[in-house]
């Protein structure tokens, strides 16, 4: 465990870390990115109107340590935070452009962004219909209870990134619209709700990202927790990005030593402490403080599990994921999951098509060893559940997708091997059909009444 001591001991060794001051650039300030500057205009250009619409931030950090200026614009953590054209599709990107090209107000632009966001399905996977609990008669803001055991907190300090990712199924949190915002300060709410609803093992608290805190406003949520009220919730996860894009957050921020000081207090008073790190590529394990910022929260006693999606133009190759995940399992970072790109935002640009998925997956799967083979995928966290691809074969003469439920809405439904047809063109789990001549999937049913019964409840209100 880490004691205060050992904390001492942490900073002495981490004093060649000099801080670093956390500077950031969002839309307004691309232009003044001083490496952009070599691209072409037309593409500086191309990232300002993409910018209008989907969310932008960067910094300093990633700027000049992640991103290899040489590869651009083919390198993955170029695309990973800077907007593209293709992001947009043809008609939308020539809607917004010609608003720039003519000097438009802001409020007209935000008002052509608004209305293109519509089409980009904010809220996959029912998080608003149907994942927001209710008490008393009302939404209990902040919260999302999709799977028995586990229950998501969006504290509102931590409703933004140290810098965003493109591909980012969460961005309806960061473009200023509150009505498409899931987020609470009210930690009592979060309580009490774990208090009444004793099958919660796992709290997770996400974003945005949560790292992004300081450990004083982080405290409020996690620290009760060690009461004995709480003792049925075994495991803390948090869900941060913070080790690829400011890995500072663990080494020299003003209150790294107090953030861990929170975490290390909750392993000591039994808790299951996880950090759920959103990695996407071995570029963001390849620095100094990265490493650092990894090993100082191991020293705590937490565990750090990785998990990311396949994406076009970043990690659409088995080789970039088996070097990932042997990267990661040589840093004791425990590979937890491979996601498909969620049917949200600027997925068409990112989206990678089912059967291509699995064979990324199955080929970089053969080339790590058993302690790499704990990353599952690929996996879609669709309304009923999460589904996870795990072949394609042929039964019968007719050659299909084996999947299974991760996860489910109905718990009874995990593990259940079921089929659909072979689509080569699917990338998303809607597209799929049962296979053997079936007309629905043997959860469709339930499933239907699930969403039925909420909306009567919500049109009882």
């Amino acid at each position: 465990m880490l004691t205060i001591n050992h904390l001492a001991g942490a900073t002495k060794r981490s004093q060649v870390f000099r801080a670093r001051r956390f500077q950031v650039y969002t839309d307004r300030q691309i232009e003044s990115i001083e490496r952009l500057r070599k691209l072409p205009r037309e593409d500086r250009f191309a990232m300002q109107v993409v910018a209008s619409v989907l969310p932008f931030r960067v910094n300093q950090y990633l700027i000049d340590e992640l991103i290899d200026w040489e590869r651009v614009p083919q390198d993955p953590i170029f695309h990973l935070i800077f907007p593209q054209r293709g992001m947009l599709s043809d008609g939308d990107f020539e809607r917004m452009a010609e608003l720039h090209r003519r000097g438009a107000d802001k409020a007209e632009i935000q008002a052509l962004a608004n209305e293109l966001r519509q089409g980009f399905n904010p809220h996959p996977a029912g998080q608003l219909a149907l994942n927001i609990p209710m008490e008393d008669g009302r939404r209990l803001a902040g919260l999302q209870h999709k799977y028995r055991e586990t229950v998501l907190f969006f504290p509102s300090q931590g409703q933004t990134c140290h810098a965003y990712c493109t591909f980012c199924f969460r961005w309806p949190q960061f473009v200023g619209d509150k009505e498409l915002k899931i987020a609470s300060s009210e930690a009592g709410a979060l309580h009490r709700y774990l208090r009444h609803h004793r099958q919660v093992t796992d709290l997770l608290l996400t974003g945005g990202d949560p790292m992004v805190m300081k450990a004083q406003n982080m405290a409020p949520y996690l620290a009760p927790l060690l009461a004995p009220d709480f003792d049925h919730v075994q495991t803390v996860r948090i869900g941060t990005k913070s080790l690829t894009f400011w890995p500072y957050r663990f080494v020299t921020d003003a209150d790294a030593d107090e953030m861990l000081r929170l975490l290390e207090r909750l392993v000591e008073g039994g808790k299951h402490v996880a950090i759920m790190a959103h990695y996407n590529h071995a570029q963001e394990l390849s620095t100094d403080i990265a490493r650092e910022a990894i090993r100082r929260l191991r020293d705590t006693g937490v565990e750090i599990r990785s998990q990311g999606p396949l994406l076009r133009h970043i990690n659409d190759d088995f080789h970039a994921w088996a070097d990932l995940w042997n990267a990661q399992v040589g840093l004791g970072i425990i590979p937890y999951y491979m996601f498909v790109e969620r049917d949200t935002g600027a997925r068409r640009y990112f989206e990678v098509p089912l059967a291509e998925a699995w064979e990324v997956y199955r080929n970089a799967i053969q080339r790590v060893s058993g302690l790499g083979r704990t990353a599952r995928g690929p996996s879609m966290s669709a309304g009923p559940g999460k589904v996870e691809i795990q072949g394609v074969t042929e039964i019968q003469g007719e050659r299909v997708f084996v999947l299974r439920f991760l996860q489910g809405r109905n718990a009874d439904w995990v593990q259940r091997p079921f089929f659909a047809r072979f689509d080569p063109e699917a990338t998303w789990f809607d597209r799929l059909r049962p296979a053997f001549g079936e007309s629905r999937f043997f959860f469709e049913d339930e499933y239907e009444a699930m969403q039925e019964r909420r909306v009567r409840t919500i049109d009882s209100r």
